[in-house]
């Protein structure tokens, strides 16, 4: 094959068994790579029912063609598995440098199945896979872990692996790689955990092989040469992600005091100005990427002086920061290095955080249930000994480690109503009564909770078109229309590509369809053109859907915590707004995917149509 390298690694954890196969054919062409591939996997081979933490359930860990390439940020991976957080299918994906290493390995992707007696981790050079021995991993943080394998194995590999939260199988984990980079959402690093495996080591030496090198080489030079004069760039660049919260924060959607109001009085004292200003060290670019909007960070002055990590990013300064009301960036980034040491999702881990105080504040959580803390909003010291408590799953951290979801089914006492999250992932850094086609998106995405899958925050809170899609311009972010949720599902379809494909979504704001079509198409020498870039983002949707449908998710599943729907915003310019016209949306959002409306199950006539015949056979 050109651009994929044709096989995977299956890894039966239980047996200590490794195998090597080659990837179909026509599977390759339907699902082309990255998220795609790995959730055919899934489907086919987790069955209904399996239990997330079980030995049943698989682990995936898949890059796709343009992984690993020269054309722009093509150093991205997903991990795929079912969710011990949600119950749903799940994905997380990552930058940095690890998933082009893999592949360079003679892979595309691992699958792992089963469950070892005893701590292990993979190691994956030229061809060849091994399981050793993680004794002595076992236990330590993801720095500390990074390096004593750098240390046995030599410098030229790149580690993915989790934390202790991930080994203690908190459903917050998630897998870290480069030590700083995060595969972060849906508490996949308790799957890995539960399958006592440590980390991946991965050193190769192999080239993507291109089917037409003149016309990729043209189409990746003409991208850079946009991609560097653009204003994108100089904003990612200069303040990185986080030059974001004042233009959310301008909007009235910026989540505060776990979403109780939408802006933040002292937004001046943990924006990206400020960042940069008190925190930053150095710029970091993953792999291939012209823009380095990741931080290199260290604490310059106070209690954690010296401390130095990677982050904060956009979505952990407002989950960490202002939805625990905490002005203190140098908390904020201290949280932030805790969350990568042992292995933790920012954005749930701030977010539950965030529900705690407010549950303290309304005597819903006593100091009975707290060990005698007194967990208050804006409380920066007790920001980061709370999230030291979930990364150890000690005290107070045993039960936030649950999640949102399960602390307030637990609390009861009507706390579910500002429990923030959807199907039991913890939403991201938006209030959807500031914009709420928003809500839709989070609504209706296969993980739950999730931002990502279509960002359709990109069109309403920051106003940013995304040329990948024909049209993604919202008129009315407070009066949604119809078109708006035919805007979500192209948005959805596009961004998907970029999970298949192995790039950054940032990529997306600044270059059309056309011109990753002619990147995938020359790359693999497959005739595939923008049908087939809709349809196969669409195919995989829709296939993530009907994971979730055999298992038991309905239309009933695709709703909003209960203050999004019910409690009109309090301040701001969203003042009085809340996501009244949920179901309406819904209605819109079916009708264009083709889904049921009754029951949000993808129809057997779409299903068929994308080629997911058994999907429809096990749906209806």
């Amino acid at each position: 094959m050109f651009g994929l390298m044709g096989k995977i690694v299956r890894v039966n954890l239980t047996e200590g068994k490794i195998t090597e196969e080659e990837i179909p054919q026509d599977m390759a062409k339907m699902f082309v790579g990255g998220v795609g591939l790995a959730t055919k996997y899934l489907y086919d081979e987790v069955p209904k029912g399996t239990d997330p933490l079980g030995p049943d359930n698989k682990l995936i860990f898949m890059t796709g063609p343009l992984t690993g390439t020269a054309c722009p940020s093509a150093g991205r991976y997903s991990v795929v598995s079912k969710s011990p957080l949600t119950g749903t299918w799940a994905q997380a994906n990552s930058g940095g440098f690890f998933a082009p290493e893999l592949k360079r390995t003679g892979y595309d992707g691992i699958i792992f199945e089963g469950t070892s007696e005893k701590p292990v981790y993979l190691v994956c050079t030229d061809d060849k896979a091994e399981l050793r021995d993680a004794a002595k991993l076992w236990g330590q943080k993801v720095d500390d872990a990074t390096d004593m394998i750098l240390d046995e194995l030599g410098k030229d590999f790149k580690v993915a692996c989790i934390g202790p939260s991930g080994e203690k199988l908190s459903r917050l984990a998630c897998v870290m790689n480069d030590k700083h980079r995060a595969a972060g959402r849906c508490g996949l690093g308790a799957v890995m955990g539960s399958k006592n495996l440590k980390a991946i080591a991965a050193n190769g030496s192999k080239q993507v092989a291109i089917a037409e090198p003149q016309k990729f080489r043209d189409v990746s030079k003409k991208q850079y040469a946009l991609i560097n004069d653009s204003m994108l760039k100089v904003g990612l660049e200069t303040h990185g992600t986080n030059l974001l919260l004042d233009m959310v924060n301008v909007r009235g959607g910026l989540p505060t005091r776990n979403f109780q109001i939408g802006m933040f009085e002292k937004v001046e004292h943990v924006n990206g100005p400020a960042l940069t200003e008190n925190v930053l060290k150095d710029r970091v670019a993953c792999y291939a990427c012209p823009i380095a909007c990741g931080r290199v960070s260290e604490i310059k002055s106070g209690k954690w002086a010296g401390k130095s990590g990677e982050g904060p990013e956009y979505e952990s300064v407002v989950l960490l920061g202002t939805s625990c009301d905490v002005e203190d960036l140098n908390a904020v980034t201290m949280a932030n290095f805790l969350c990568n040491e042992y292995g933790l999702d920012t954005i749930s881990v701030g977010n539950v955080i965030g529900f705690a105080m407010e549950c303290y504040e309304k005597g819903i959580l006593t100091k009975e249930d707290t060990g005698g803390l007194e967990i208050t909003f804006g409380d920066a010291d007790m920001l980061v000994k709370l999230t030291e408590l979930i990364g150890k799953r000690e005290g107070l951290g045993e039960l936030l480690g649950e999640g949102a979801k399960r602390v307030a089914e637990k609390l009861n006492k009507g706390s579910e109503n500002f429990a923030m999250h959807v199907k039991g992932l913890e939403l991201p850094a938006y209030d959807s009564r500031a914009a709420k086609i928003t809500g839709l998106g989070y609504a209706v995405a296969s993980r739950g909770g999730d931002h990502m899958t279509g960002y359709i925050q990109g069109p309403t809170f920051i106003d940013t078109p995304f040329l990948v899609v024909d049209d993604s311009k919202i008129a009315d972010v407070y009066m949604p229309q119809q078109k708006d949720a035919l805007v979500l599902r192209d948005l959805e379809n596009a961004l998907t590509m970029f999970d298949v494909s192995g790039t950054c979504k940032f990529m997306g704001l600044m270059l059309d369809a056309k011109e990753w079509v002619d990147l995938i198409a020359s790359v693999t020498g497959w005739q595939f053109d923008i049908e087939s870039f809709k349809k196969t983002g669409e195919r995989v949707v829709n296939l993530s859907r009907a994971f979730n449908m055999r298992d038991g998710f309905s239309r009933a599943d695709d709703t909003l915590p209960g203050r999004l729907l019910e409690e009109p915003m309090p301040d701001g310019p969203a003042k009085g707004h809340m996501v009244e016209q949920l179901d309406t949306l819904l209605d819109n959002y079916y009708e264009f995917r083709g889904w049921d409306k009754k029951t949000g199950k993808p129809t057997a006539a779409k299903l068929k149509e994308l080629g997911l015949d058994t999907a429809a056979n096990d749906i209806w």
